[in-house]
């Protein structure tokens, strides 16, 4: 009688202990569920407020401050502090990518050599009426997907900015439209050989096609004049190269035909397209009614 129960109570401990385990794990589930439900539900706060938003982005530059050295007039904490002030809600000075993993991401800000005072810089603004955007969603190779969900994460509207410092104080020379909702990756200064024309190359990843697109400035009418803007880009079976055609201060471009099988992928014909000023489009010297608008 004793051996029963003894084998009895011996067979309860086992089930007694899973029992006790899934009701802890049970509790911590739920407790660790609603920990993420309120940390949501604070980024939603955040996403749509405005108020909140510039708080936590005036703490942040606070604590830059506090850990900078060596700063200088109008330098990248000034830049940021000049954008929360001057632009509309919800727009932000973004990042370069970074190249390895545990980078620390460095503002997307160039400070032009041979122009004393000017800086470029890459900024984002949140679509109106949308939640705000988050920079670290707009910024990456995965983060060049956000064209198929952009909504959901808000719209990011890029821009090439040109800065000028004088005094200690920032104004706004021109900002340029980039036509791209994510994937930004880097940006420089390039010179273009031909007519020997400065130009700002912006480099945004484009993960759907395994590639890469360029939107290129040029600086055809002197550095303080709105740019031109040309894309290019390069993948796995389409590419567009920089031209020059017809020997002005307009850059061309090659638009090259793949042959496709799905098993082999070949060049087949390159296609000039010169740039109209009168019309304000590139035109395809084989096709004048296709037009392209950079």
């Amino acid at each position: 009688m004793n051996i029963q129960k003894n084998k009895n109570n011996v067979l309860l401990k086992p089930v007694l202990f899973v029992i006790s385990v899934s009701i802890l794990f049970l509790l911590f589930s739920c407790g660790n569920e609603k920990e993420k439900e309120e940390q949501r539900a604070k980024k939603e706060e955040t996403a749509y407020s405005p108020s909140r938003d510039a708080a936590i982005q005036k703490y942040n530059l606070e604590q830059q401050k506090k850990l900078a050295s060596g700063r200088f007039p109008c330098d990248t904490i000034t830049l940021k502090e000049f954008v929360l002030s001057h632009y509309p809600e919800g727009t932000y000075l973004v990042d370069f990518d970074k190249t390895l993993t545990y980078n620390i991401p460095r503002p997307a800000v160039i400070y032009a050599r041979d122009h004393p005072g000017y800086i470029f810089g890459v900024i984002a603004k949140s679509k109106s009426g949308e939640r705000f955007i988050e920079p670290k969603n707009i910024v990456g190779y995965t983060e060049s997907f956000i064209d198929l969900d952009s909504t959901k994460l808000g719209t990011a509207f890029f821009y090439l900015v040109l800065f000028h410092c004088s005094e200690d104080r920032i104004n706004v020379v021109w900002e340029s439209v980039i036509p791209s909702h994510g994937g930004f990756n880097t940006f420089s200064i390039e010179n273009w050989k031909y007519q020997d024309i400065p130009y700002i190359r912006v480099n945004f990843h484009y993960a759907q096609g395994i590639g890469h697109i360029d939107y290129n400035y040029f600086l055809t009418d002197g550095f303080t004049s709105k740019p031109h803007l040309l894309m290019t880009y390069k993948g796995i079976n389409f590419q567009r190269t920089i031209l020059n055609f017809n020997n002005d201060r307009y850059p061309d471009y090659y638009e090259y035909v793949y042959y496709d099988s799905g098993k082999r992928v070949e060049a087949m014909d390159s296609i000039p397209f010169v740039w109209n000023n009168a019309k304000g489009a590139y035109i395809n010297t084989r096709n004048s009614k296709q037009t392209r608008p950079y």
